[in-house]
């Protein structure tokens, strides 16, 4: 019967209205939020379906398409579908649904679809998200993958959005050391979104969680990812930006997150790069600056759980991988040299210094000259500091 409540104590009509109206209401509407504190959540659907008086707040063509969404609903599929793709709806008062995320008030989600085996409340618990540019560089990629591995080997879980650049480089670290990450989706959890991360995401449902507040086979829209970074930012302790220009949508999950007090953190990044602007300029305003996992777990853990004291200040080039520090290594410390001398000088193949030195030149340490490549200003220093070393 509807009004039976199933074993945690929900009403299944209850489940099924919220079902419905993650169908019928955008993610995040504020206004809908209080027709559902106000009214009910079975109520709110009841004069969605068209019983009733009109739900206040509404202009008469936004009425109309809301019932127009609703005449096309069917919780009953819907639920029906996600149990067929392996996935689970959460409701408010669920054992399992995170309570930070009722810091949200009215912008909490009307429920959670989740896919995936554990315990997303135990998850949320020790959580960290770790957000930036879809189109980073390899020095955003490395930091962010880097750092969710040391996160991950610590215990800690990695949340993220699941899109390409810093997401997925992020989430791809947590894989790599065997541990926990959680990506939130804008679209369905059944609808992996990019469609070049299909691999990514079904490994993250094998691995970890992957949730949203979208049903089955509902498609992802540029406000959906704006909303969805709010969940992102209540879900976790604290969140970390890599790489963000000015305008960057990770911004906003970094100011949702400071909305509600959570800490906000960000990596630094070259000064010659337009993706580190609006790390920058986090780090000027309320953000911590932390450089790897131990940084961030000083603040966002436990009493005690502090970083190792540092011998000396972390420079740009030991945060560069191996193979493109042995390249950079190999540049003379006067005038140009060509690719060839300089893939002899460091041991690989003329392709790969190539490859590393564009890398290199991304980043503000080289610059081309003539048919040559050749230290900028700046870097000379510290390459010589690398030579002293070896």
């Amino acid at each position: 019967m509807h009004g039976v409540p199933d074993a945690h104590g929900i009403p299944d009509s209850e489940r099924l209205a919220r079902i419905f109206l993650t169908r019928v209401l955008e993610p995040g509407d504020e206004r809908a939020g209080q027709w559902i504190r106000d009214y009910g959540t079975e109520e709110t659907a009841r004069r969605l379906r068209g019983a009733g008086a009109r739900l206040p707040g509404v202009t008469d063509r936004r009425w109309a398409g809301l019932l127009a969404r609703a005449g096309r609903a069917d919780p009953g599929q819907d639920r029906a579908a996600a149990r067929n793709a392996g996935v689970r709806f959460l409701c408010p008062g669920d054992p399992e649904w995170p309570l930070q995320l009722d810091d949200l008030e009215d912008a909490r989600p009307i429920g959670l679809w989740v896919r995936g085996r554990p315990a997303l409340r135990l998850w949320a618990l020790r959580s960290v998200a770790v957000v930036g540019a879809r189109a980073c560089t390899p020095y955003g990629a490395h930091m962010a993958a880097t750092l969710a591995a040391g996160l991950a080997e610590h215990g800690w879980v990695v949340v993220s959005g699941g899109a390409y650049g810093i997401d997925g480089a992020a989430h791809r670290g947590a894989l790599g050391a065997t541990g926990a990450t959680i990506a939130v989706l804008a679209c369905g959890v059944d609808r992996p979104y990019p469609p070049g991360h299909t691999g990514l995401i079904t490994r993250i449902a094998e691995q970890g969680l992957v949730i949203g507040e979208l049903p089955p086979g509902d498609h992802p829209t540029p406000s959906r990812f704006l909303v969805r970074n709010r969940v992102i930012a209540a879900l976790t302790r604290g969140t970390v930006v890599v790489e963000a220009a000015h305008r960057s949508g990770s911004l906003v999950t970094a100011r949702a997150a400071q909305r509600l007090g959570r800490l906000t953190m960000g990596v630094p990044g070259p000064a010659t790069s337009g993706l580190s602007g609006g790390v920058h300029e986090l780090l000027r305003d309320e953000s911590v600056l932390v450089t790897d996992a131990a940084d961030v777990i000083e603040h966002v853990g436990d009493i005690g759980e502090l970083a190792p004291d540092r011998r000396g200040p972390v420079l740009p080039r030991d945060l560069l991988e191996p193979a493109a520090r042995r390249v950079l290594a190999a540049l003379p410390g006067r005038g140009a040299a060509a690719a060839a001398d300089i893939a002899r000088e460091a041991g690989t193949t003329e392709d790969d210094a190539v490859g590393r030195l564009y890398e290199l030149r991304s980043l503000g340490f080289v610059e081309r000259h003539d048919d040559g490549w050749k230290l900028t200003r700046q870097a000379i220093d510290s390459v010589r500091q690398d030579h002293r070393q070896c």
